[in-house]
């Protein structure tokens, strides 16, 4: 563990990703996510659909290698239009 960290690497990290539920949202954040996780596959994506059906929650279970994956994974997803929020 280091000091600017609370995480020890590597380790099971869980994202979750929200945008709205048209159909496509799902594929794009797998693809989005694939070149950082190689070892991604879709069983690792979880989708909720909103109560009304308009918005989906992903959460995609990652072992996370560093900080540095981390931080490209979550720099690709706020840079992406489809997402409105990454956790």
């Amino acid at each position: 563990m280091t000091d600017d960290s609370l995480l020890e690497f590597p380790c099971r990290f869980p994202i979750k990703v929200f945008g709205a539920h048209d159909g496509h949202f799902e594929q794009q954040i797998f693809d989005l996510l694939k070149p950082h996780v190689p070892e991604l596959s879709h069983d690792d994506l979880t989708p909720n659909a909103s109560r009304k059906g308009n918005y989906l929650a992903i959460t995609v279970d990652v072992l996370a290698r560093d900080r540095a994956q981390l931080d490209a994974i979550y720099e690709d997803l706020t840079a992406c239009e489809a997402v409105l929020m990454a956790l």
